[in-house]
């Protein structure tokens, strides 16, 4: 399986925040944010595996900015690491200002994803290779971050999280 890059699996979705989903003081519903971030990360995540992904985690989730009613409002996924039949997906989220165009970031996100086939069982997905700096800045932390959350959730012993270990020593 040839390695891919994160732009290929980059999704970009745009949209305007509407009344219907916007809390009573006029800005989105944070569900409603991160429903979108999950259909764009999920696409990401099957373009870069090309097979049915499923959620498997919501790693992190930043909400940083409040997003008015009338924004516009794009989200941005891209696969920042693989693993056997996981991916790392990294959401950031812009609002665009109504007068001048300039873009804010607004919030970020981590998601996990998994490629599975007909069945539902886990499948083999290709390596990334990252290119950019930001890209491999977020390709090194993602391998902490899974270590991380395997030694909470029990099923690595935190002498075995070696990339955590080099944090401290």
């Amino acid at each position: 399986m040839q390695a891919k890059t994160p732009g290929a699996s980059r999704t970009i979705m745009t949209d305007l925040v509407l009344p219907s989903e916007t809390n009573p003081l006029n800005n989105l519903f944070g569900g409603e944010l991160l429903a979108r971030m999950d259909r764009a990360a999920s696409i990401a995540a099957r373009r870069h595996s090309r097979r049915i992904v499923v959620t498997a985690s919501v790693n992190h989730v930043a909400f940083n900015r409040a997003v008015p009613l009338g924004s516009v409002v794009t989200v941005e996924a891209a696969v920042s690491r693989s693993f056997k039949s996981s991916m790392e997906v990294f959401i950031d989220v812009w609002i665009e200002d109504r007068e001048n165009g300039s873009r804010t970031k607004a919030n970020e996100a981590i998601y996990t994803f998994v490629a599975v086939d007909e069945t539902g069982r886990p499948v083999e997905v290709p390596a990334l290779a990252p290119e950019t700096k930001l890209e491999k800045l977020r390709f090194e932390a993602a391998l902490r971050r899974k270590q991380l959350s395997l030694v909470l959730a029990g099923k690595m012993k935190p002498d075995e999280a070696t990339e955590l270990k080099a944090l401290f020593t």
